[in-house]
């Protein structure tokens, strides 16, 4: 009895110690986003991500946000004017404040997310570790910062083929693929050149 009244303190104290960190990201990004709903709709957004629900789709983590349709998250991530780098920058920031270490390592890795259409930007059949075969997917190339303090992702690229996306500038304007980008390599797109703080490479 004295065990599982220890055990549910320290999960309340746990859930709480989650939901202020939350909090403290929420406010330190804040001022990238204009209007207040898009605020909550981060909050919203970041809790679902961090959640136990498998898959991580608008409906899913509208659901855990309490909403009854996934509109506000997807204009969120759709259509919403706000800066995803400067998001990033703050979040790097947050990431090296908790888990900076000077025996800190990049991490570089690639992953694909499996698509069944074309439309999405870079999607083409092609291989991808996620499943160990070709399939139809877009291809990311991630950037990790690991310490001793614990790992957080900094930094993402999405790979352009050249064929079937660099090169064919209807389709690029139709999915409205900025002009400057360009087909780089996997291992050029290495996003390692950002300025993390203290690390090494692995």
């Amino acid at each position: 009895m004295k065990e599982d009244m220890v055990s549910r303190m320290a999960d309340r104290r746990m859930a709480r110690s989650w939901t202020e960190e939350l909090d403290a990201v929420g406010e330190r990004i804040a001022s990238r986003f204009v209007r207040s709903e898009l605020r909550e709709r981060t909050r919203d957004y970041l809790l679902g991500l961090l959640s136990a629900v498998e898959r991580k789709n608008s409906w899913q983590l509208a659901e855990v946000a309490g909403n009854t349709t996934p509109y506000g998250l997807q204009h969120l991530l759709g259509r919403a004017n706000w800066n995803a780098d400067e998001v990033r920058d703050d979040l790097r920031e947050y990431v090296l404040e908790h888990l900076g270490d000077e025996d800190a390592v990049l991490v570089v890795d690639e992953t694909g997310f499996i698509k069944k259409g074309e439309k999405s930007v870079g999607v083409k059949r092609q291989y991808t570790g996620t499943v160990g075969k070709t399939e139809n997917c877009q291809v990311g190339v991630f950037l990790a910062y690991a310490s001793r303090r614990g790992q957080a992702f900094v930094d993402r690229e999405l790979y352009l083929p050249e064929e079937e996306w660099a090169q064919d500038e209807e389709r690029r304007e139709q999915a409205g693929v900025p002009e400057e980008i360009g087909m780089r390599t996997k291992p050029a797109l290495s996003p390692k050149r950002c300025s993390v703080g203290p690390w090494r490479e692995a």
